[in-house]
């Protein structure tokens, strides 16, 4: 059997029993190790699953899927996935390529992003498409995503906003170069995040953003606790899940020490808000009677005290 493993977002524990004996009954086990991250190292999983672990980068799944499917239809194989494995595209290929080869497959759920924003206070069914923002360069600012956003916008829906992440990335001197040296690890923050999306909308002035009445809400290391950190970590809180709800250009002006370490995400509020969701997320405002003031004023919610 093949095994796509969710691991949820935090530590070795959250996998699910299911998960687990999957894991301890396989002869290899991988860790996609790209589209997102743990908050543990991969020595924590080794220990807790007493079973050792194979980092598995793009380039291995992308190019390599022979080698991770290999003697799959003999024995056990499992490929871990940080969160839920259908978060990612790349993992519904690696099963399509799996059932190419008639080799039996099985897919173990757990919690991913997509369902952890609801910690926010904002109803799930009531975010519309989920957008990616990438690092931009001088060169390349894609804004595609901004139709999206402004898509959801009209549908009065809420817009999860998932932060780029370069793992194991090369500069384009190396990649043109064929060296295969690898440019440290980044993690877009939410200040970056925010400094991006009004950029594109200066450039595109189409009234979809505003820094002062669009209402965001940010996430960091959701479901976190500050004992998952790293045992490298000084910063005793560095695990631990933040939210901080406010306009753009009130979290934009918060110390990035305010959001912890990554990984980050962020929400654009949509204008279909509930007296409720304003209720529950003021509790991560820094100001609250301001939060509810622009809720007021530029959603039009009633019935707030």
């Amino acid at each position: 059997m093949f095994y796509v493993i969710g691991l949820g977002l935090c530590d070795e524990k959250d996998i699910t029993v299911r998960g687990l004996e999957a894991i301890k009954s396989s002869s290899r086990v991988y860790l996609e190790a790209y589209t997102s991250i743990l908050m543990v190292d991969k020595s924590r999983l080794e220990a807790f699953y007493g079973k050792p672990v194979i980092l598995a980068d793009r380039d291995m799944v992308e190019t390599q899927s022979d080698e991770i499917l290999t003697d799959a239809d003999k024995e056990d194989v499992s490929f871990l996935v940080v969160g839920d494995p259908f978060g990612a595209t790349t993992h519904t290929d690696l099963l399509l390529r799996a059932r190419s080869l008639s080799i039996p497959t099985r897919v173990i759920h757990n919690a991913s992003i997509l369902n952890a924003v609801g910690a926010t206070g904002l109803a799930l069914y009531s975010f519309g498409q989920a957008v990616s923002l990438v690092f931009f360069t001088e060169t390349w600012k894609p804004d595609s995503f901004y139709d999206r956003i402004k898509e959801n916008v009209r549908m009065g829906l809420h817009t999860l906003v998932l932060l780029d992440i370069k793992v194991k990335e090369q500069s384009e001197e190396n990649l043109a170069r064929g060296r295969k040296i690898f440019e440290p690890p980044r993690y877009m923050s939410v200040p970056q995040a925010i400094s991006q999306l009004l950029e594109i909308e200066e450039t595109r002035k189409e009234n979809v953003l505003n820094p002062d009445s669009t209402l965001v809400i940010s996430l960091s290391r959701v479901g976190g606790f500050p004992e998952a950190s790293s045992p490298s970590d000084t910063n005793q809180n560095s695990g631990e899940q933040r939210i901080h709800a406010g306009t753009l250009s009130s979290l934009s002006s918060l110390p990035p020490s305010s959001f912890g370490d990554p990984l980050h995400s962020l929400v654009i509020v949509g204008r279909r808000l509930h007296t409720m969701e304003v209720e529950y997320a003021s509790a991560f405002a820094a100001d609250p009677a301001k939060w509810k003031e622009v809720a007021i004023q530029a959603y039009g919610v009633s019935g707030l005290d």
